[in-house]
């Protein structure tokens, strides 16, 4: 609500004409951001069969704007739905292959990877986990964080998420 100081009982003709335009502004800004957000922010769900169905109610990946976030992948085979557990330098590799395919469905590759958790269950793998993961990669690496847990889904020792931009 507008309160209408020092104009007297009759506000300015000008004063109007601000409140008026002021409001038709805002309705037109209003209306498009409400269009920017249906038609850029829109969601787009990532999904392959080259790798692992997801075990639980999420998706394997979320496409927003120019942005994909990659649920966390673990070494599961997806023609198999075989865990591979043991050997950690194993287990890396199903997961980046895994990662990998989803990164092909959505146009993009290792290089648009801007952001990586990597969680494992002992951190004493860290530096073979570190040498496949790496491999990967061909400079510019993305920002990541490496966290021990003290468990994973299915049991296995790795398990790694990544955000990549187009």
């Amino acid at each position: 609500m507008v309160q209408l100081k020092n104009f007297g009982k009759k506000p300015t003709i000008t004063f109007l004409i601000l409140l008026i335009t002021a409001c038709s502004e805002n309705k037109h800004a209003y209306i498009s951001e409400k269009q920017n957000k249906n038609s850029s922010m829109q969601k787009i769900i990532i999904q392959t069969d080259l790798a692992p169905a997801p075990i639980g109610p999420y998706s394997q990946a979320v496409m927003v704007g120019n942005l994909l976030f990659v649920s966390g992948q673990v070494a599961i085979i997806p023609s198999t739905g075989q865990v591979v557990i043991g050997d950690i330098m194993t287990e890396t590799r199903q997961v980046m292959e895994n990662i990998k395919a989803i990164l092909t469905k959505a146009g993009m590759g290792f290089g648009n990877i801007v952001k990586t958790t990597i969680f494992l269950k002992n951190m004493d793998d860290f530096a073979k986990v570190n040498e496949v993961y790496g491999s990967n990669f061909s400079g510019d690496f993305p920002a990541r964080e490496t966290v021990q847990v003290s468990r994973l889904p299915k049991d296995v020792n790795v398990e790694i998420s990544v955000i990549a931009s187009k």
